[in-house]
């Protein structure tokens, strides 16, 4: 197969351990390009570990990791990443446009080694126009409230023009409106790239994502009409409780620690 003709992710036989303690147990998956799928779990059911593995943070044990046919580290350019909390110091003197225009360093839009460059704060713009925060360009990032702040960490994922955007969580410490907001957005980026999102909210995701993809140790995939109260009872072993969404948007299930 051809780089051009390969899948966006590749799993093949994917183990991985810390020392004597199996997270990753036998992992296949396969992420056509262009797709919207889910990764769901319990804490500790190796979500983190098999995102870092994708991002060519860790190296697998057994077995391969491919992006666009390539190992993960040679395609780390097209690879777009929001992490689920940002590990920087929210007083930092920093504006929300400097913060952007770091996604753009090293991917060809400018050559030195800041975010200075015109290009770079072209792209950095760019990014913030189209997840609507053009306006915050200026805003000192430590300002932002949680749903801005999601979008900037959006943004700067995108200033970096990937085909491929991973997030860990991205609605996990904002409100239920800017959670919409954000999967709104998101499944319009699904226009032109392959997204994999990790989040609890099962049947929330359901709406938006085309599979859900279960992992405690071992994975297995579902069609979003395949999802329901038993599967994630298998995945969790606990019960389900169901929250009802205001804004007129569907009931869905939360999974225990949520």
């Amino acid at each position: 197969m051809s780089e051009t003709e390969a899948p966006a992710i590749a799993l093949r036989g994917l183990c991985f351990s810390y020392g004597d303690r199996l997270v990753l147990d036998t992992i296949d998956l396969e992420i056509a390009r262009g797709e919207f799928v889910g990764l769901v779990g319990p804490n500790a059911g190796g979500k983190s570990t098999l995102l870092k593995l994708i991002l060519g943070l860790l190296e697998p044990q057994a077995g391969e990791v491919r992006v666009f046919g390539e190992p993960p580290r040679q395609a780390a350019r097209r690879i777009g990443y929001v992490p689920q909390f940002p590990a920087f110091a929210r007083d930092f003197p920093i504006s929300v446009e400097q913060v952007v225009a770091m996604g753009a360093i090293g991917a060809g839009f400018d050559p030195r080694p800041d975010w200075s460059g015109r290009a770079a704060r072209a792209a950095a713009r760019a990014a913030l126009a189209e997840v609507e925060a053009l306006e915050l360009a200026a805003r000192r990032v430590g300002t932002l409230s949680g749903g801005q702040l999601q979008r900037v960490l959006l943004a700067r994922a995108l200033a970096g023009a990937p085909e491929l955007l991973i997030l860990d969580e991205p609605t996990a410490s904002i409100d239920q409106r800017a959670e919409n907001e954000i999967f709104d957005l998101l499944a319009r980026l699904n226009a032109r790239l392959t997204i994999l999102v990790v989040s609890h909210d099962i049947a929330f995701i359901s709406g938006y994502v085309r599979r859900v993809a279960c992992l405690n140790r071992t994975l297995r995939c579902h069609g979003t009409e395949l999802v329901a109260s038993d599967i994630v009872r298998q995945l969790y072993g606990e019960g389900v409780r169901r929250v009802d969404h205001q804004h007129n948007t569907p009931t869905r299930l939360q999974a225990p620690g949520d």
